[in-house]
């Protein structure tokens, strides 16, 4: 992940030259260099390796772009540059989302097939600088890593390990309920979605920080693969369904962003750990169940599942009071309709947080959109037999009314933020492979950054 950079002050020059000042760059560029970026058709293939005519050896990269401002405008130079080590000339504003970039181009997942050649790296002469953009790489490829790994060796006790480790590494302390210690400690929706596989259910619970600092508890949906229950998926709504945990991953890399970078805030992580399976003790629809926090929510669907583990985890969440809760969940296509898969909707009970997080976002290149907790919406939630049913009447407005059931698990008192996300790469772009992603964790980092300094 982070081998993609190197701490030193050395490396063979990478400059990046601005396609509207082309003409005057190159008419003052040597002689050799303009007739060299002429036989290679630099203006049209937008990039060139120079060698050194005395040795043979390369001596310099240029990249023609159309801006420096865009944060992936090295996205691709991790695969398309020769092995070796490069420096990255006069930008040096830029050089932390340069160098960001072309990490996270470089990242293959490839732990089921043989490792690819030794790719490129870039120096950092900055000490700081090198640390800050590796704690960043390190999260956001923890996050791909955990939804790119198959089902099989990601279910609930693998999420388990993964968050032990980092409690471990990081000096927090870790505990979970495993099984029926669900039913004994009122988590009874967690239980009801995870009991028909052979994966046991489990709350996951992660505590880090100093006593005294303000509290931030980050909740992500860790149903680990989603068959759709009884209301089975096609199988063309199953195939990627290894990425249902793609909420628990980004709480996961958030966090250890936030260790790494040792914010002064204490923090809790809770992720709900189920497999949704079907077997003869599968939940049903027409089902009725009492949540940890006393509504019965009768069980329209039992694809809406991550709804179910999440609004146990959200009352608990409230136990200590926290200042903001954030969590993540890959819980509707209803968002991905209305946003596409690449911006991450979100919804918040507190405006002057929501304004923080997009701002934050816009700060560093990972945008973010605010959708509307419609009130109007939520008498689509109702039950004839129970309070609530756990999923709408009516496909429309979907991401809306399923925040709207979440919301009714938060306390008006709780300032509460819920990312809706897609967690995966439909299609390949600079910076951006086709698989697992993280979606606007680094612009809620931001945001906690500025927040708690």
């Amino acid at each position: 992940m982070s081998a993609l950079i190197r701490h030193s002050s050395t490396g063979i020059p990478l400059s990046f030259i601005v396609k509207n000042d082309l003409a005057r760059w190159q008419s003052q560029q040597p002689i050799f260099l303009q007739n060299w970026l002429n036989s290679c058709d630099f203006a049209k293939q937008g990039f060139a390796l120079v060698v050194n005519p005395q040795s043979g050896a390369l001596s310099q990269v240029y990249c023609l772009v159309n801006s420096v401002d865009d944060f992936w405008l090295a996205g691709e130079l991790a695969t398309k540059l020769p092995a070796g080590i490069y420096q990255v000339q006069e930008c040096e504003q830029q050089l932390e989302q340069i160098a960001l970039g072309f990490i996270l181009g470089g990242y293959e997942f490839n732990e089921y097939k043989a490792k690819g050649a030794v790719k490129a790296q870039l120096a950092i002469a900055d000490e700081a600088l090198f640390a800050r953009i590796t704690r960043q790489a390190n999260a956001i490829n923890l996050v791909r890593d955990l939804v790119n790994t198959p089902a099989a060796d990601m279910m609930p006790q693998h999420l388990s390990q993964v968050m032990a480790d980092l409690a471990h590494t990081y000096n927090g302390q870790f505990n979970e309920w495993i099984g029926d210690e669900l039913l004994e400690q009122n988590y009874p929706t967690i239980h009801m979605v995870g009991r028909a596989s052979e994966n046991k259910p489990r709350l996951l619970d992660l505590h880090w920080g100093a006593k005294d600092a303000p509290l931030i508890t980050l909740v992500g949906k860790g149903v680990c693969f989603d068959s759709g229950g009884l209301d089975l998926k096609p199988s063309s709504g199953m195939r990627n369904m290894k990425k249902d945990m793609g909420g628990a991953a980004h709480v996961i890399g958030l966090a250890q962003l936030i260790m790494a970078a040792n914010l002064p805030i204490r923090l809790r992580v809770l992720v709900p750990a189920v497999e949704n399976a079907v077997s003869r003790n599968a939940f049903r629809p027409g089902d009725v169940i009492k949540t940890r926090k006393g509504i019965m929510v009768e069980i329209d669907n039992t694809d809406a599942e991550g709804r179910l583990v999440l609004c146990d985890a959200l009352t608990e969440a409230q136990n200590d009071n926290p200042e903001l809760i954030i969590d993540f969940a890959t819980l509707t296509g209803a968002c991905r309709i209305a946003l596409g898969t690449e911006l991450p909707g979100f919804f918040s009970t507190e405006r002057d947080v929501a304004n923080g997080i997009i701002d934050a976002g816009i700060a560093v290149s990972d945008p973010v959109w605010q959708l509307p907790l419609f009130e109007q919406y939520k008498s689509l939630l109702k039950s004839d037999v129970a309070d609530m049913a756990n999923c709408s009447s009516t496909p429309f407005g979907g991401a809306i009314t399923a925040a709207l059931y979440l919301k009714e698990f938060v306390e008006p008192t709780t300032p509460w933020v819920h990312f809706d996300v897609m967690a995966w790469n439909i299609r390949s772009l600079p910076g951006r492979p086709v698989g697992g992603e993280a979606l606007g964790i680094r612009a809620v980092f931001n945001y906690l950054q500025s927040r708690f300094k």
